[in-house]
C-alpha cells in the first residue's frame, strides 16, 4: 500500500477518535468478521459474486490490518518478507510445485 492510502486510513481513525478503541485484540476480531464478510461474497457460488462488494469487504480486511500494524508498531513489508522465508522454507519448489497439501504432508 502506499503511504498516501496509509495515510489516508491513518487520518480517518484520527479524525474520528477512535483509536482509544482499536486494541489489538479489538483489530483481531474486526478483520476476523471482515473477513468472513468477504467468505460470505461466495457463499453459494465460487464463480458468480458481485465484484463491487468483493472490492468493498476485502478494503475493510485491509484497513483493518494496517491499523493493527499501526497499533503494534509493526511494517508490513517486514513480516511478509519474513514469513516468506519461512514459507520458502516449509513448502521447498521440488515438493510443493503443483500440490496442494500441507506441508507436513509434503
Amino acid at each position: 500500500m502506499n503511504k498516501e492510502t496509509i495515510e489516508t486510513i491513518r487520518k480517518f481513525i484520527t479524525d474520528r477518535d477512535w483509536g482509544k478503541f482499536h486494541s489489538p485484540a479489538n483489530l483481531a476480531k474486526s478483520i476476523s468478521i471482515e473477513a468472513n464478510e468477504l467468505l460470505e461474497c461466495f457463499q453459494w457460488s465460487d464463480t458468480e459474486y458481485d465484484l463491487e462488494h468483493v472490492k468493498e469487504e476485502l478494503a475493510d480486511v485491509i484497513i483493518y490490518c494496517q491499523d493493527m500494524l499501526d497499533k503494534l508498531g509493526l511494517d508490513a513489508d517486514d513480516i511478509v518478507k519474513a514469513k516468506m522465508v519461512k514459507n520458502e522454507a516449509k513448502y521447498p519448489v521440488e515438493k510443493a510445485k503443483g500440490n496442494a497439501v500441507k506441508y507436513d504432508h509434503l
